[in-house]
C-alpha cells in the first residue's frame, strides 16, 4: 500500500470516528437540548451543526474543480437561528457527512498533490483534508462538551468510562 492510499484510508477512518462521537452525542439530546447554550455569546449544538453542514457541503462539493467557498454558502447565516425540528438537524448533519464521505471515496492518491482553492487561496488536497479533519474535530469536540454539560449525570460515555481503563 502506498503512503497516499494509506493517508486517504486513515483520514476517512478519522472522519468516521469524529462523526461517531457527534452521533453518540446527538442521540442523547432532545430538540430543546440541541438549542441550549451556556451563555449569550456561545453557540448551541444546532448552530454548530448548521455551520458544519454549510462547511461540508461547500468544501467537499466539486472539491477538485471549484473553490471550496461556494457563492451559495451563507457562512454568517450559519450562526443564526437553528432547526425547526430534531429531524431537520439530523438530516443536515447526515447530508454534510455524506458529502464528505462520498468525495473522500472518489479521491485517489494521484489527487493528493493537486491544488484546490478555498476562498481563492491555493491548497493541496492533503492540506485541505487535514484542515477539515482539524476543523470538524474541533467542532464535534464542542458538541460533545455541550452534550456532557447538558446531560451531566445522565451522560452516556462515548469512550472508555472513568475508572474502567484497566479493563481494556
Amino acid at each position: 500500500m502506498s503512503i497516499g492510499s494509506e493517508y486517504l484510508k486513515n483520514a476517512t477512518k478519522i472522519f468516521h470516528s469524529v462523526k461517531k462521537l457527534g452521533d453518540g452525542t446527538l442521540a442523547q439530546l432532545t430538540e430543546e437540548e440541541l438549542h441550549w447554550k451556556p451563555s449569550l455569546e456561545s453557540n448551541h449544538i444546532a448552530i454548530i451543526v448548521k455551520h458544519l453542514h454549510g462547511n461540508m457541503v461547500s468544501r467537499w462539493t466539486d472539491l477538485l474543480t471549484t473553490d471550496g467557498e461556494k457563492p451559495s454558502r451563507d457562512r454568517d447565516g450559519e450562526f443564526e437561528g437553528g432547526y425547526a425540528s430534531r429531524e431537520a438537524l439530523l438530516e443536515a448533519w447526515n447530508v454534510g457527512w455524506h458529502t464528505v464521505f462520498e468525495t473522500m471515496a472518489a479521491l485517489s492518491e494521484d489527487d493528493l498533490m493537486k491544488t484546490v482553492m478555498i476562498r481563492n487561496s491555493p491548497l493541496t488536497v492533503i492540506d485541505s483534508i487535514s484542515r477539515q479533519l482539524q476543523h470538524y474535530g474541533y467542532h464535534v469536540g464542542q458538541i460533545v462538551f455541550l452534550g456532557k454539560q447538558i446531560k451531566d449525570g445522565e451522560w452516556k460515555q462515548l469512550s472508555v468510562p472513568r475508572g474502567e481503563s484497566s479493563s481494556l
